[in-house]
């Protein structure tokens, strides 16, 4: 139970703070090597630290599974969906609106954090949600991409490894989860009540506030 009430406080704390889609470098000529590592960390950076809304939604995808497989199965579809958009928004096919994208981003995350309280169990359809709120994701991760900008000379390089970098971030927060949550906690009869409930309650009304924010105060 500690550890459920310090994940709360650090969710309610990090709401103020976060600024998911901003990142700043600095591009240099870089070799295919380096091009490979800087972007996969920029893409894991996206996600950890700086992606505290994209770390919520896998929270909530978490949170509705006790089985690791179904977890990882769900944030595959994520990383596809999101790949897809992200590569079509950098390659200029299309071009989300940012006051629209953020916004929509944020109402996913109350989405799957309402649902949890509706849903005991993972249900085919929502495999089809999970892959169309990776699709307005995809749109989030190409407006901080595009503040960073890709090498001419390796766009389809760092792109690749970009995502690279996302997946394995989500990785690693599906990981922390279930060490710290599923593993010890997920067999006791109280874990739905006393966790999954109350981390989903605060998460939505963390996502309602960004929402809020998103579209009144943006």
């Amino acid at each position: 139970m500690k550890k459920v009430f310090i994940l709360l406080c650090l969710l309610l704390a990090l709401a103020y703070a976060a600024d998911a889609h901003v990142i700043k470098y600095e591009l240099d000529k870089l070799n295919a090597g380096q091009v490979f590592w800087k972007y996969t960390l920029v893409g894991y950076e996206h996600i950890i630290p700086l992606g505290f809304d994209h770390i919520l939604f896998i929270a909530c995808v978490f949170l509705l599974n006790k089985s690791l497989k179904q977890v990882v199965i769900q944030a595959s579809m994520f990383t596809i969906a999101h790949s897809i958009t992200l590569g079509l928004a950098m390659y200029g096919v299309i071009k989300p609106p940012p006051n629209i994208v953020e916004p929509l981003i944020a109402i996913s995350i109350v989405f799957l954090a309402v649902e949890n309280f509706f849903s005991t169990q993972v249900k085919p359809w929502r495999l089809v949600m999970v892959f169309l709120f990776g699709i307005v994701h995809g749109m989030g991760f190409a407006g901080a991409l595009s503040q960073l900008g890709l090498p001419q000379y390796a766009f389809a390089a760092a792109l690749i490894s970009f995502n690279v970098g996302v997946e394995l971030g989500q990785l690693t927060i599906i990981l922390l989860l279930y060490f710290l949550l599923a593993r010890p906690f997920s067999a006791r009869v109280w874990y739905r009540k006393a966790i999954v409930m109350p981390i989903s309650a605060a998460i939505a009304l963390v996502a309602c506030w960004w929402t809020v924010e998103r579209i009144f105060f943006v």
